[in-house]
């Protein structure tokens, strides 16, 4: 296998494994945040990961695909440092999954608060009711009298 071929089958295999993702992306974007995201992270553990396959150690494969080759036709024994490398980035990234929820749980707890203080502030503030509205307009009309100032037969009760 010559370097072209090398780097062909990489992006080969990049391009395939991004249209995976995608896909895992929108059959999980139904679910529930905090269970969607930690299995978006280990998909993509799981497809970008590579493992070293060449004794002198200069060439990688994806580490489910040795994994899963050596286990159905058993012609090697690279299985078993495979899995350790899945293993080993889905440590990391978990990890590093659990530092970043940490960091964005108390700002959106902030978050919250000032969007409800300014809901709550935006709802002190409403426009007035009918009766406030009228109370003044209420006061200064005298229904004693119609629109040509003279007197009318019937008063008619403030509501």
């Amino acid at each position: 296998m010559t370097e072209n071929d090398y780097l062909l089958a990489w992006a080969a295999y990049g391009l395939a494994a991004l249209g995976c993702l995608l896909v895992w992306y929108h059959l999980t974007g139904w679910m529930w945040r905090w269970l969607r995201e930690p299995l978006r992270l280990l998909v993509a553990v799981l497809l970008l990961t590579p493992t070293i396959v060449d004794p002198a150690k200069d060439q990688f494969a994806p580490a489910v695909a040795i994994t899963a080759l050596d286990l159905l036709f058993k012609v090697g024994n690279n299985a078993w440092k495979a899995v350790l490398d899945l293993t080993m980035y889905s440590i990391i990234a978990i990890t590093g999954y659990v530092v970043f929820v940490l960091i964005r749980w108390p700002i959106e707890r902030k978050v919250k608060e000032i969007r409800a203080a300014r809901e709550a502030e935006a709802n002190s503030e409403e426009e007035p009711t009918l009766r406030e509205t009228n109370r003044d307009r209420v006061a200064d009309v005298d229904t004693r009298y119609d629109q040509n100032g003279d007197r009318r037969l019937r008063i008619e009760p403030r509501l």
